[in-house]
């Protein structure tokens, strides 16, 4: 007996609901928007005070927090702050572009990329459970790089903050080892 494609209605309705998701992933490519004005926005003042625009400069040190003494042109620490932001943001893309694509793909609808020449090399083989663990992957390389700026700029931190943020980045550290263990301990049973 062939199998009626046809849904009854209340199934129908539960699975056309799944397109609600669909504004939340719109706004998500807006954020990326906003980020990706953030990112051009560091770069240009980056270059301008490493040409010597005191304005830029002045730009930069607040935007990072860097405390200490005045600065008359980028020094290192600044310029390590800087990058580290910078990476911070496109990590923090990636990250979106993961949630983006990857949700959108697993819960809302096939995107139909195969064989696309640009069609990620991960989204072949997604699904939630991959989708978590590459999520706490990206997660823990965010707090690592926010981190590493807090201990280069050390200085300008109590040291009850320095302790939080490595606790939060070590609860983080497990959390996704726990994800990636209970999700390898499921897999057998999953393949049967």
């Amino acid at each position: 007996m062939p199998h009626d494609p046809q849904l009854r209605p209340l199934p129908r309705l539960i699975f056309a609901s799944r397109w609600l998701q669909l504004p939340l992933y719109l706004g998500l490519i807006l954020a990326q928007a906003v980020y990706v004005y953030q990112f051009w926005t560091e770069l240009v003042h980056l270059i301008e005070a490493a040409f010597g625009n005191a304005h830029a400069l002045e730009t930069l040190v607040k935007s990072i927090g860097y405390k200490g003494e005045t600065l008359v042109s980028l020094n290192e620490t600044v310029l390590m702050l800087v990058v580290l932001g910078l990476i911070d943001v496109v990590m923090i893309s990636n990250l979106l572009i993961m949630v983006i694509v990857g949700g959108y793909e697993t819960f809302v609808s096939r995107m139909d990329l195969e064989g696309h020449p640009d069609q990620p090399e991960w989204l072949s083989h997604v699904n939630a459970s991959v989708l978590k663990v590459k999520l706490g992957t990206a997660i823990i390389g965010i707090s690592s790089i926010h981190l590493l700026k807090t201990f280069i700029n050390a200085a300008n931190y109590d040291e009850k903050v320095l302790m939080y943020q490595t606790i939060i980045h070590l609860a983080f550290l497990l959390s996704a080892i726990a994800i990636a263990y209970t999700d390898r301990l499921l897999a057998p049973a999953q393949s049967h």
